[in-house]
């Protein structure tokens, strides 16, 4: 498929031909800077799970969402843990523990310095979908 032809959506390109490669869908969107790689990764518990893009919405307060507002945030606290982003988000969500969030629509993966939050809705520009995808991380490094 050419990005002539690349289907757009709610966050920018969807790139198919990632399914089941997160490290790749994840090198491609640090190389691309927009879009969304659908079922980059899949959790039994959970189902297949989309990476997208994302935004930062503000980076002095560094808040956003997807893969771009997590690089943001924290990417420094990613790599002092001696992690890559490519290698740090697939194996929190495939070894994290899972919990239940207190708002419906979203999950936490939970390891031992990291959550991820992954949510089955999105909303952008008044839309609302049904869409599975990893919307933030929270650290929980003391610094």
């Amino acid at each position: 498929m050419t990005d002539k032809t690349r289907k757009l959506g709610l966050f920018g390109p969807v790139y198919t031909e990632f399914e089941n490669k997160p490290v790749e869908a994840i090198k491609h969107l640090l190389k691309v800077k927009d879009g969304d790689c659908t079922k980059a990764i899949y959790r039994k518990d959970i189902g297949y799970i989309d990476i997208i893009w994302g935004e930062v919405t503000d980076p002095i307060k560094h808040k956003g969402y997807g893969l771009a507002h997590i690089i943001d945030k924290h990417g420094d606290d990613i790599k002092s843990l001696g992690f890559t982003i490519e290698q740090f988000i697939p194996t929190l969500i495939l070894y994290g523990d899972f919990e239940k969030s207190k708002e419906p629509e979203k999950v936490i993966l939970k390891g031992n310095n990291f959550k991820v939050v992954i949510s089955n809705k999105a909303y952008k520009n008044g839309k609302i979908i049904n869409k599975t995808f990893v919307l933030t991380s929270f650290s929980m490094i003391k610094k």
